[in-house]
């Protein structure tokens, strides 16, 4: 504050000056007759009393902290349009915040609401295929995701099976042919031989199932808790609660799908049944190169190599060994190689029919009742935990509150200015 001479202003009532960045006035204090030079923050250069109204308008926007909203002034419209933005965007953002619940019936509303939603969407991405909910994320993608672990199982089941053939063909048969020996009929295949070779074969993969089983339903556990937690996100007191049963609920099913995939392996160890008409096909197709096969072994002037369908044998090795047990072994090996495409075949099947039998499970009534279940017991907390709003929430709330309140006073201000701007104009 400064003081001016009064013999330079005595002819005006008021004298303003401006620059770019300030401005100041001249005020007559108490009729002293000394004019105070008081500094303020600028508004407008001049004015007159047409456009007093506006400027006390802003004035007044200014004094409500409007300009805290990201709202520059003094451009009247320009204020008036970001303050409807403004206001506009903050109460859509107030709108999308979980509603505060009051009542335990209007949080069990809620929770049901959000078991629904979550039942939907795991029947869209795991039992439909629909991926609309995450068109960008392949994880989520599980119709497709799962056949690839299921098309991947069934190639590893056929090349491990691969791995077993023995360079030395039917050195196999023939050991555990000698060892099956007994007083009996000759050129009768013991059905115990076949079974000890089907052991060994099944032996060699039953890792394999209860290896898949857990790969499936790691991957589920994922896909879950993800459409969990997407669904429950304005509710942060129920996440903890429905990730625990989540887990849980994996954990039983795959304790579940491992006995079922043992007792499946169980079955093709001590059973050789089939009634598929392909395994009869394969077999007499083997066994219609018994007699090329049977001359390459006695007749040493033939060559030694011999191809029988897929196999690419030397008979070599075979030659010391009597004409009934080569017949006998090669009858046995030409049935266990039918009957192993039955065999992997059906681990395959078997398998994908229990995957989509627990995935429909999973969906349509184990994981609600697993919730349910984990919100009811006494460390879960019960559906109470939704009626605690989460200071994340709680913040948020309350700051869109305070910025909608000032927005609507800052816009009464301006409507109301606005109004004496056109009513001095008339």
């Amino acid at each position: 504050m400064a003081l001016v001479d009064t013999k330079n202003l005595a002819s005006k009532k008021r004298t303003y000056t401006s620059s770019d960045d300030e401005y100041f006035s001249v005020v007559d204090e108490a009729g002293s007759g000394t004019l105070v030079l008081h500094h303020q923050p600028p508004l407008i250069s001049t004015y007159n009393d047409r456009i007093r109204p506006l400027l006390n308008c802003i004035d007044k926007l200014r004094h409500l902290k409007v300009m805290q909203e990201g709202i520059q002034l003094p451009t009247i419209v320009v204020v008036v349009k970001k303050i409807n933005d403004k206001l506009t965007g903050y109460v859509s953002e107030l709108n999308k915040l979980p509603r505060k619940m009051t009542s335990v019936a209007e949080a069990m509303t809620v929770f049901m609401r959000i078991i629904s939603s979550v039942k939907e969407s795991l029947r869209k991405i795991l039992v439909r295929g629909e991926f609309e909910e995450y068109p960008d994320v392949k994880s989520m993608h599980c119709t497709a995701r799962l056949s690839e672990m299921l098309n991947d199982y069934s190639v590893k089941l056929q090349v491990t099976a691969d791995g077993q053939q023995n360079d030395s063909f039917l050195m196999e048969e023939i050991k555990v042919l000698e060892e099956a020996q007994g007083i009996g009929l000759p050129n009768f295949l013991p059905r115990t031989a076949f079974l000890t070779v089907l052991n060994q074969k099944v032996n060699a993969i039953s890792d394999m199932p209860v290896e898949f089983v857990g790969n499936l339903w790691h991957y589920i556990e994922e896909v879950l808790i993800d459409v969990l937690m997407r669904h429950s996100a304005n509710y942060p007191p129920l996440q903890s609660t429905m990730r625990r049963a989540a887990h849980n609920l994996v954990a039983k099913m795959k304790d579940v799908s491992v006995a079922r995939v043992n007792e499946m392996v169980q079955m093709e160890r001590i059973t050789d049944y089939t009634c598929n008409p392909e395994y009869t096909v394969i077999w007499n197709k083997l066994m219609a190169h018994e007699q090329a096969f049977m001359k390459a072994v006695t007749d040493h002037s033939k060559s030694s190599k011999i191809v029988i369908e897929w196999f690419h044998v030397d008979v070599k090795h075979l030659r010391n060994y009597g004409g009934d047990m080569m017949k006998q072994a090669y009858d046995m090996k030409m049935r266990m190689s039918a009957y192993w495409k039955i065999v992997l075949q059906r681990m395959v099947d078997c398998m994908a029919l229990h995957m989509l039998f627990s995935i429909q499970n999973l969906v349509n009534q184990d994981m609600e009742s697993e919730i349910v279940n984990e919100m009811m017991v006494p460390h879960g907390g019960g559906i109470d935990r939704m009626l605690e709003e989460s200071p994340i929430v709680a913040g948020k709330r309350e700051k869109l509150n305070r910025s909608v309140k000032l927005l609507r006073e800052s816009k009464e201000s301006v409507a109301s200015m606005m109004d004496q701007i056109a009513a001095y104009g008339d």
